[in-house]
């Protein structure tokens, strides 16, 4: 294959090559049970009530499978709208992380144990919640879960 023609189909391309999986992470963001998950039709439709921008559902599903790459800026400005992300999400790989550690903040705090901690927690001495963050960790560490990402704990921070 020559050289421009990979260029053309977008392999060369870092900015295109992720687009897909950020708007993925997006919808499952927004959705996260998959089986109350909305189709590209629904999904179009509620982007068109809440921006008055219009995707079709087919170019949506072709932007979500990486079958399309193509968008244009307008339709980078409706998805942005409609996902509550700066449009740089989807460009710039740091704009990109930081949306997605508070993504992950936000899934975690939907589970009403994970809230729960969190608000019994305020008022504890800083080195009690030292203690439990060392209690957390090793739990973590006996059901073979990832360490909290550095991207993450820069999110808790911000908030601070």
């Amino acid at each position: 294959m020559m050289r421009g023609q990979s260029e053309r189909q977008g392999i060369n391309r870092p900015l295109l090559r992720k687009f897909d999986q950020r708007l993925n992470a997006l919808i499952q963001a927004i959705y996260p049970d998959s089986r109350k998950r909305p189709g590209f039709a629904r999904l179009a439709a509620e982007i068109r009530e809440a921006t008055g921008g219009t995707i079709s559902a087919t170019y949506l599903w072709e932007l979500s499978t990486g079958k399309k790459r193509n968008v244009t800026l307008d339709q980078l400005d409706i998805l942005a709208e409609f996902f509550g992300v700066p449009p740089e999400y989807f460009l710039n790989e740091e704009v990109s992380e930081r949306v997605n550690a508070q993504l992950s903040l936000l899934s975690a705090l939907r589970d009403t144990r994970v809230r729960n901690l969190a608000l019994r927690s305020e008022g504890l001495s800083p080195s009690t919640l030292d203690a439990f963050l060392i209690m957390i960790n090793e739990a973590r560490k006996v059901q073979n879960l990832s360490d909290v990402s550095d991207a993450e704990r820069d999110s808790e921070g911000a908030g601070e």
